[in-house]
């Protein structure tokens, strides 16, 4: 465990932790303090504490001493020399048309460095304003630009709510803020009631939405149904701080009631169809009640099974082979093609006709040409004309 103190440099400035040399220091009190800067002069605002050595980020730096009397002269003739510097600066600016604007200038306590704090909508070159500064102080000068929160913070002033800003008082660090917070508080989303005087997202929005996002885990969303002890109604309205809900009753719709999120039972989150058992009540009836088989479909009657039919054997089918069962195909030899080029008609023999003109003739050759078996196929083709012997 080491003993440390805390002191700020400026109000609402960052607390760093120093070595107090075994020099006890209240709260309020103004000490002289060695820094990797140089010595600086700041305020104690926090008592000598024990802390644990792993919390320490580097090495902690001494105090000098508790300030004295000169000490705060000095500091007096600092405040005098940084308003001429401002007014200084300030011409030089104007002659080098630079786009930039001073906010504030700081002097070291032992007056070896000037700090001229600005700000500009993009990169300046300060080069010639520099060395004009040098040669009129005759110290080492630093320009540095910071942001808008940051100008805030350092001029200070009055919020909307009347109080002096959060940055200027107690805020040591800027925390993220975006417009999906100001969307789950359920605030306007007017640009002028939302941001603040540096023109960002107010800072306060940060501070209420942990609260806010366990308060969404039991509230109703807008559109929910829900069951109250009135009946069955819509969620229209909703006050997390209060823990309140608005709902329209489906019983009575033209006067909205208040419940408690606690009285109210969610039965359908947000927007969506009405589950069946809480159908709009028609005019003159009465809402029909959920019962426990709501939703369920009606048991569906057994059908008997059906017996196979029987059906005919088709041709070439046996009459043992089963419905289901297809006839196996019979094998057929392919027709052979005659590729023999025709035969010239053979002249008349003894004991045929003669050959008649017309179709009539044709027929009757036809019904008197003899016949023979074919040992292959079975049929009769006509008997074939052998030349060279009779």
């Amino acid at each position: 465990m080491t003993e440390v103190i805390g002191v700020r440099f400026k109000a609402g400035g960052k607390l760093y932790y120093f070595n107090p040399n075994g020099v006890h220091v209240d709260v309020g009190q103004s000490v002289i303090i060695e820094t990797s800067k140089g010595v600086e002069f700041a305020q104690c605002t926090q008592s000598n504490t024990m802390v644990d050595e792993m919390e320490l980020v580097s090495t902690l730096r001494p105090m000098l001493r508790i300030a004295t009397e000169a000490d705060f002269k000095t500091v007096e003739q600092n405040r005098k020399k940084e308003k001429s510097a401002y007014e200084i600066c300030q011409k030089k600016i104007a002659e080098h048309g630079l786009d930039m604007k001073l906010v504030e200038v700081q002097y070291s306590f032992d007056g070896s460095k000037v700090l001229f704090y600005f700000t500009s909508d993009g990169r300046v070159d300060f080069r010639g304003l520099v060395k004009d500064l040098a040669a009129i102080f005759r110290t080492r000068i630093e320009l540095r630009q910071i942001g808008v929160r940051d100008k805030a913070k350092m001029m200070g002033g009055l919020g909307i709510c009347g109080r002096s800003y959060c940055c200027s008082q107690f805020l040591s660090d800027f925390q993220p803020v975006s417009i999906k917070m100001a969307k789950t508080q359920n605030i306007s989303l007017n640009p002028t009631k939302i941001s603040g005087a540096c023109g960002r997202l107010m800072c306060c929005l940060k501070y209420e939405q942990d609260t806010y996002e366990a308060l969404l885990k039991t509230t109703p969303k807008l559109e929910s149904l829900v069951k109250t002890p009135d009946g069955v109604g819509t969620v229209n309205a909703v006050q997390f701080l209060t823990e309140r809900v608005k709902v329209t009753l489906d019983n009575d719709p033209e006067t909205p009631r208040v419940y408690r999120t606690s009285e109210v039972e969610v039965i359908r989150s947000g927007k969506g169809k009405r589950p069946a058992g809480y159908e709009l009540p028609e005019e003159g009836a009465p809402a029909p009640a959920k019962s426990a088989d709501s939703g369920r479909k009606p048991p569906q009657p057994e059908q008997p099974a059906r017996a196979p039919q029987s059906r005919k054997p088709r041709s070439g089918e046996s009459a043992a082979q089963t419905p289901g069962q297809k006839a196996p195909r019979q094998q057929t030899q392919p027709k052979k093609k005659n590729t023999q080029p025709p035969k010239k008609a053979a002249p008349a023999q003894e004991g045929q006709p003669a050959p008649q003109e017309g179709q009539a003739g044709q027929a009757a050759a036809k019904r008197h040409r003899p016949r023979h078996h074919h040992p292959k196929t079975g049929t009769g083709t006509p008997a074939r004309q052998e030349q060279g012997e009779e």
